[in-house]
């Protein structure tokens, strides 16, 4: 049995990815180590909280005897580590957290795994010579393009907000212990994710969120920022084969190839709730949309090349936006008529 620490895995990403794994590997025990914040939630994991091949500890991964007590009780042997702050604005109005988890967290995390698997440097000690550090990190770390172009591999970092620039250093930080150390590592730099379990203060559950409740729906400038989106459990795909299959030392971008703009955004997902579940006065949700002041300093475009990971490694998006977005929206419109029939909407 093969014991995986992973970290963050009752946000959002992590706890899509869990599931999904348990389900596709028979011979892995997993570790979920979850600080709990406000993006994080048990109830995402409510579907294996019995499992018998699943364990989760509350704690935060800035606690050092902590995760060195976790990999000593656990034996653990691998770590697929999602755990980060990830919202841009809050690491514009409160960048400390975001220092101090994505930062010193990812070191914690991966100079304990260093010195429990390894006996020297380039040397792994014979009981976890297959032991493999896996790091989640974002394309937002490459900074911003025009109108032309996409992010490979080979972008050089430009990040732009206190968010990008504190996951570009804990790149770094697992780049140096590969090349000074030989560790096995590897890292995905994901484009934007949306599907179910998604927190509310993102783009997506935020245009549903007031739109479903009648209010305003805002958006950033005149909506034409673009992103890559990409469905969460297509995320998830590729981070198991990239943990499994990734070339040690190697970096694979995973993006969707969907790229769309806010406003787009926000307009598709009017256009599908008007069908599924019209407005009681007959207009259309698009009525709600409100265009507000910019975020500072907000990038225009990402896009990531995902050619590396799909040529090597055969990974493939297996949903295009239309489709996925059609899966989120019943998704949350699901999550809120049960709500409403359990009395807590």
């Amino acid at each position: 049995m093969q014991h995986i620490l992973v970290t963050g895995g009752a946000g959002f990403i992590g706890s899509n990815f869990i599931p999904y794994y348990l389900r596709e590997r028979e011979d892995v025990h997993i570790v979920n180590l979850d600080a709990l914040t406000y993006a994080g939630n048990l109830e995402n994991l409510a579907e294996v909280e019995s499992h018998t091949r699943y364990t989760f500890i509350k704690g935060n991964i800035c606690d050092r005897k902590l995760v060195e007590t976790i990999f000593e009780k656990y034996d653990i042997s691998s770590v697929v580590h999602f755990a980060a702050e990830s919202h841009v604005d809050n690491s514009i109005a409160g960048p400390d957290a975001f220092m101090q988890t994505n930062i010193i967290g990812t070191f914690n995390l991966i100079d304990t795994a260093k010195n429990r698997w390894m006996e020297a440097p380039g040397k792994y000690k014979e009981t976890y010579r297959e032991s493999r550090f896996h790091h989640v990190s974002t394309d937002e770390v490459y900074g911003t393009l025009g109108k032309e172009g996409l992010f490979a591999e080979t972008t050089p970092y430009a990040p732009n907000s206190p968010y990008s620039a504190s996951k570009a250093s804990s790149d770094f930080i697992v780049r140096s212990y590969h090349h000074t150390y030989g560790m096995n590592v590897v890292t995905t730099n994901c484009s934007n994710n949306y599907g179910p379990k998604q927190h509310d203060e993102k783009l997506i559950p935020t245009i549903l969120r007031k739109a479903l409740a009648g209010e305003s729906i805002p958006i950033y400038g005149d909506g034409s920022n673009i992103r890559d989106w990409l469905y969460v459990l297509d995320h998830c795909k590729g981070v198991a084969l990239a943990y499994e299959k990734g070339v040690s030392g190697e970096t694979y971008n995973i993006g969707g190839r969907n790229e769309r703009n806010n406003l787009y955004i926000a307009q598709t997902i009017c256009d599908i709730l008007d069908k599924k579940h019209p407005r009681d006065n007959g207009e259309s949700y698009k009525q709600l949309i409100a265009f507000v002041e910019d975020r500072a300093g907000h990038d225009f475009r990402y896009a990531i090349d995902a050619t590396k990971i799909e040529s090597e490694l055969g990974w493939k998006a297996d949903e295009n936006f239309e489709t996925g977005i059609q899966k989120t929206v019943d998704w949350y419109l699901e999550k809120i008529i049960n709500k409403k029939a359990m009395g807590l909407a």
